[in-house]
């Protein structure tokens, strides 16, 4: 890794590159901490501290705490993630934009631009219910109308600047832009977690005691960073075989490929969609003052946050983590079913006169694929379920809350291994333009 960015700083255009993406980078941590003007970022403080769980430590993390602070990156790239997602599910829900996504480039573009729209779309409705909704309730220092306009036009443009940025860094950086700016909203979280693991665990006990706690929460981390590599790296290739061809004297074909199913086929999306689930109810309580309460109700509440999931003194909301787990398993094989199609693949195989040694063309080939693809979704489920409850296990039995999760780890390994990927092909490049001028 460390060799790779080394060669990449010694070609000119690769360097300019890189120095490009960190200066946006920069650009961006700098509007994350502008405050939004009229707003008291301090009534947001309390609302998380009293409302912690894995979506607001989710959303906490997926804005750099620009949210917290109410900066005018407030909403940060959020939108973007919603509305790519939503054009993704239409995109199989809706024949023309599948359609037009098979129209190449011109399709590609298409689709894009109505993502930027969406974006902007959602920007506007997430600012308006915020100025409305938590404007009420002390966000706004004055809540009247041009306060309440101000706050919406402020994070609507901040949204779509971060956007254009993610856009730029695709264009004239490195790697993918937006996916790189959500990771450096992620990291920027590390560090005052681990100064929450330093105060809770390790500061103020015995040097021996200490240290083991330390040496303990490392090893915890770096199995995990391990553990998620091989996850996210992890892959099923199925063999296929070309039959060979004569047209007039020459033969053609007869060559061997795979199909590389990874085991992960889904990222972090289950994860997105289960946690969203599982919170929603919670936050529009919040929003609603009723969360709290002896009733059914707020029982059923507690059991839904993240918070009280395996605290031995609260094993009965555990029952929320089982639910969790079981949306996590059904959202793999679902955002999987949507994406991959073995009918399609089969076909395709066909086509080109490909088949999969042992296996029959046709309907055979196609529940072969799905028999092979549900055994790698389990796998896969399974990974993330771990990735997943190890934090919430030392939250509930240790209290050790950070907004720095399963979901912010696979999302930081598997950017920085794309990113390093895309640098890896730009000096591929290089290096062929500079055979081919030789």
């Amino acid at each position: 890794m460390l060799e790779t960015v080394r060669k990449a700083f010694t070609i000119k255009d690769i360097r300019n590159r890189i120095l490009y993406t960190f200066m946006m980078l920069v650009v961006i941590r700098i509007g994350s901490q502008l405050p939004t003007p009229g707003v008291d970022a301090t009534y947001i403080k309390s609302f998380f501290d009293q409302n912690a769980g894995e979506a607001f430590n989710l959303f906490s993390a997926f804005t750099g705490g620009s949210f917290e602070n109410m900066s005018i990156f407030a909403l940060n790239i959020t939108p973007y993630i919603t509305a790519t997602i939503i054009m993704q599910l239409l995109t199989i829900a809706i024949p023309s934009l599948e359609e037009m996504q098979k129209e190449g480039e011109d399709g590609r573009k298409k689709i894009v631009t109505i993502t930027r729209y969406l974006t902007v779309g959602l920007a506007l409705v997430e600012s308006l219910a915020m100025a409305i909704g938590f404007g009420r309730q002390g966000l706004l220092v004055e809540y009247n109308f041009v306060n309440a306009a101000i706050v919406v036009l402020t994070m609507t443009a901040g949204s779509a600047l971060l956007m254009w940025i993610g856009e730029r860094i695709t264009e004239n950086g490195v790697g993918n832009g937006i996916s790189i700016v959500l990771v450096i909203n992620i990291i920027s979280r590390i560090p005052s977690d681990i100064t929450t693991l330093f105060d809770q665990f390790v500061a103020g006990r015995s040097l021996a005691s200490g240290g083991l706690a330390a040496l303990i929460i490392l090893a915890i981390i770096l199995v995990l960073v391990i553990f998620v590599v091989i996850l996210q790296d992890g892959e099923r290739r199925i063999s296929v075989q070309y039959s060979q061809k004569v047209v007039g004297r020459r033969m053609y074909g007869g060559q061997s490929s795979n199909i590389p199913l990874k085991v992960n086929t889904a990222g972090v999306i289950p994860i997105i969609f289960a946690s969203s689930i599982m919170q929603f109810p919670i936050v529009i309580a919040s929003f609603a003052g009723a969360d709290t309460g002896t009733g059914i109700g707020s029982e059923i509440l507690r059991g839904m946050n993240q918070n009280n999931w395996l605290n031995p003194q609260q094993m009965q909301y555990s029952i929320g983590l089982i639910v969790y787990i079981i949306l996590t398993i059904f959202f793999a094989y679902f955002y999987t079913s949507i994406t991959f199609n073995p009918q399609e693949i089969a076909d395709n195989m066909k086509k080109s006169g490909g088949f999969i040694p042992g296996i029959r063309p046709g309907r055979p080939t196609v529940d072969y694929l799905q028999r092979i693809l549900n055994y790698i979704i389990f796998v896969g489920a399974c990974g993330l379920v771990i990735v997943q409850v190890v934090p919430i296990f030392f939250n509930g039995v240790f209290g050790a809350n950070v907004s720095f999760g399963g979901t912010s780890l696979i999302i930081i390994v598997s950017v920085v291994l794309e990113t390093l990927q895309a640098i890896e092909s730009q000096m591929l490049v290089h290096n062929y333009r500079g055979f081919l001028n030789t």
